[in-house]
């Protein structure tokens, strides 16, 4: 009986140790096929970088018409909203108090002059008497004086003349400068005093027109430090492009003019002031908009599809290459901004490397791939 068992165990010994021996079929089936992705070589280009500011419009030129002389507004010349011309009248006051005023100052005038004939023959006549002592000194010494009175008489009266033609000018109130008028504070007949608080109207000039800009502080520095690593050269091209408040792109680009010379305690940010043409009149005053404005050249700007760019579970950006041995490396990349649907990458990738563009969800660190080196339209 003992024998029986002995032999048994032996037999399933057997049996369990061929049983586990893989057959030759199984040893020699291959290993999953590498998965094809599609990829693309980085490159190191120039390209000039745009950052993208708020502003806001402002008058190329902005005058407030007020009065100069008092006086009952007879008439306006303008049509609210309009166009005017730098000199053109847009108001008139009633001229007749300035125009006897100036009546006035001529009779002064003509009352002087004759002052004066008479002032100047007795000085003339007591300058012969006095040199064969036929008067005393101090006769002589009046007769010149009151001739110096006279004259200056004269050029009191002149002044006297010239004011009151001043101020019958001002009785029409002129443009002071060209351009788009806005709506009139008073009507004819309305009671206006020289230099008043309230501007009759505001006359702004629109063709060119102004935006200002808002950069932060912040920005600035690090503008100055790239340029200054030489990360950035800086561009010689100032032009700025406009996008306005419903999406659309301004069709005039436009140039920078200045830029602030101290920041904005309350909100940390510079002005910029840009100029832009306006001939169809599109903008206006106190419009928002946004700029793009041209901030250097990247000499070495590595650009990627937006789609070759993940975020792992910290929200850093991952990217997909391929090595030397064929296999997927996982990087993680710094990014700035994004340019014609691409992402600027600044850290983590250098030219000449594979990127993995396509097939992203299918692979995963240190699988084996083979590549398909796509178009610049495929990659995109």
């Amino acid at each position: 009986m003992r024998h029986v068992l002995k032999v048994a165990s032996i037999i399933g010994l057997g049996l369990w140790v061929g049983g586990c021996k893989p057959s030759a079929d199984q040893a020699s089936a291959p290993g999953p096929a590498p998965m094809e992705v599609g990829t693309m070589n980085v490159v190191a280009q120039p390209q000039a970088l745009q950052v993208e500011l708020p502003g806001r419009s402002h008058a190329f030129l902005e005058a407030e018409v007020r009065p100069q002389v008092s006086g009952i507004i007879t008439k306006r010349s303008f049509t609210e909203g309009g166009l005017v011309a730098q000199g053109e009248s847009l108001y008139q006051i009633d001229p007749a108090t300035y125009q006897a005023a100036l009546v006035s100052a001529e009779a002064q005038k003509a009352r002087a002059v004759a002052a004066l004939a008479s002032a100047k023959a007795r000085a003339k006549r007591y300058a012969e008497l006095v040199k064969t002592k036929a008067i005393s000194q101090q006769d002589f010494d009046e007769a010149q004086a009151a001739y110096q009175e006279s004259l200056a008489s004269v050029t009191v009266a002149d002044a006297a003349i010239n004011t009151a033609k001043i101020n019958l000018q001002y009785t029409q109130v002129l443009a002071p400068i060209s351009g788009r008028i806005g709506k009139s504070s008073v009507t004819a007949g309305a009671l206006v005093t020289a230099n008043q608080g309230q501007a009759l109207a505001t006359i702004q000039q629109l063709d060119p027109i102004n935006v200002d800009i808002v950069q932060s502080s912040a920005q600035l520095l690090s503008l100055k430090a790239r340029l200054r690593q030489g990360k950035l050269q800086a561009d010689d091209n100032a032009s700025v492009e406009l996008i306005l408040e419903d999406g659309s792109h301004y069709g005039h680009p436009g140039k920078l003019r200045f830029s602030e010379v101290s920041v904005d305690e309350s909100t940390g940010t510079v002005i910029i002031r840009a100029e832009f043409p306006n001939p169809e009149g599109i903008l206006l005053p106190g419009m928002y908009v946004r700029a793009l404005v041209n901030v250097g050249t990247d000499p070495a700007a590595i650009l990627v599809p937006q789609k070759a760019i993940t975020r792992n579970a910290k929200g850093q950006a991952v990217a997909m290459l391929v090595n030397e041995q064929g296999q997927v490396e996982s990087r993680v990349v710094k990014t700035a901004e994004v340019i014609d649907h691409q992402w600027r990458v600044t850290e983590g990738m250098t030219a000449g490397e594979t990127l993995i563009v396509e097939g992203l969800q299918k692979i995963r660190p240190g699988a084996q791939v083979t590549t398909k080196t796509l178009s610049a339209n495929q990659a995109d």
